[in-house]
């Protein structure tokens, strides 16, 4: 139900623009997010716990296994959007990668390198060195300003520290206009969903101050809050601290979650014990909503998850197609679907 759903949508997306084009021209960009499942290299920094990792963990072929692994990530890549843009995202925020090297590797596999993705990256603080990171294609965006911002939060046990990901903020021009992106991976779950809440809330509040000091500056700013939130759209982080809505009809400053339709519909971007969560989610504000196609709006939102990317059998039937499992590497993708926007100007 889930795949034919949102396969209809996409033939939506081709039919919309192909019956405009006798009446219009649109140029189109995709801009999208993807949790890379453990994307870590083969050498072990001692200086985190990387040797946790999937990949660290193997006892042989990590170099073979490592090269798959890249071009199973390129792949995804390189198909999210080409069905209506005839090409890979404009723009891309991915989360669970080691370091500046293994993105390095991605985007200079063959199925990428044509695409000359540029890399925005910082280390983060996170006890097993995951990052979040931007990867832009030149040609489209150009960014002017990117900073990495803490989220400090503390074990309600033990008053300790948590180390986790960092946000990053990217401001740049997608083409001549301005935009901005928060690329997120908050807290998991571990420890239960209900212990676990206050750091994904805390993580939230501190989407929501970046936010606001881009929209203090210019209240019309056109910002772009994605991520692996590991909350649903339902959930208070997203529904009370970011209040972010499934209706087009926002104030100035409003946050619109074309993903609280896709979850009210029974659809995610990952599962679990036999339930659907869809923690990956791509919010835009109000700017990004006008009917004035003089400059990029939203268009439409999806959930790339083709048949590919699915399992196809045992337990697991219909759930994404993990690179790790229980019994190594599965010559998978990622235990995430990607999400994406289509954004649309029209042509004089």
């Amino acid at each position: 139900m889930n795949c034919l759903k949102i396969a209809f949508i996409g033939l939506f997306f081709m039919v919309f623009l192909n019956t405009n084009a006798q009446d219009k021209k649109f140029k189109i960009h995709t801009v999208a997010f993807y949790n890379l499942e453990n994307l870590f290299d083969t050498i072990n920094d001692t200086s985190k716990l990387d040797e946790y990792s999937p990949m660290m963990e193997l006892k042989t072929d990590k170099g073979p296994v490592y090269k798959k692994k890249i071009r199973n990530m390129a792949r995804v890549i390189a198909d999210i959007g080409k069905d209506v843009s005839e090409n890979s995202p404009s723009i891309i925020g991915v989360c669970e990668v080691e370091n500046k090297a293994v993105l390095e590797d991605l985007v200079n596999d063959s199925l990428l390198v044509d695409k000359d993705y540029g890399i925005v990256h910082y280390n983060s603080t996170d006890v097993r060195g995951i990052d979040v990171a931007l990867l832009y294609q030149k040609k489209a965006f150009t960014p002017i300003s990117t900073s990495s911002h803490e989220l400090k939060i503390y074990n309600a046990d033990t008053n300790k520290r948590v180390y986790t990901r960092e946000q990053l903020l990217v401001s740049g021009k997608l083409e001549d206009e301005t935009i901005h992106l928060i690329v997120n991976h908050w807290p998991s779950r571990r420890g239960g969903e209900a212990k676990s809440r206050p750091k994904r809330v805390a993580a939230a509040k501190l989407s929501k101050h970046l936010l606001d000091s881009l929209q203090m500056i210019d209240p019309y700013a056109k910002v772009f809050i994605m991520g692996d939130l590991n909350d649903n759209p339902n959930n208070a982080s997203v529904k009370k601290i970011l209040k972010a809505k499934p209706s087009k009809k926002l104030g100035l400053k409003g946050i619109y979650n074309p993903y609280i339709n896709f979850y009210k519909n029974g659809i995610g971007t990952t599962a679990y014990r036999d339930a659907w969560s869809l923690f990956d989610q791509i919010m835009i504000t109000k700017p990004l909503l006008e009917k004035d196609y003089s400059s990029f709006q939203f268009y439409k939102a999806g959930i790339y998850n083709k048949n590919y990317i699915i399992t196809k059998n045992g337990a697991y039937k219909g759930y994404p197609l993990r690179s790790f499992g229980y019994h190594g590497f599965n010559n998978g993708f990622s235990d995430h679907f990607p999400v994406y926007i289509y954004l649309i100007k029209e042509v004089p």
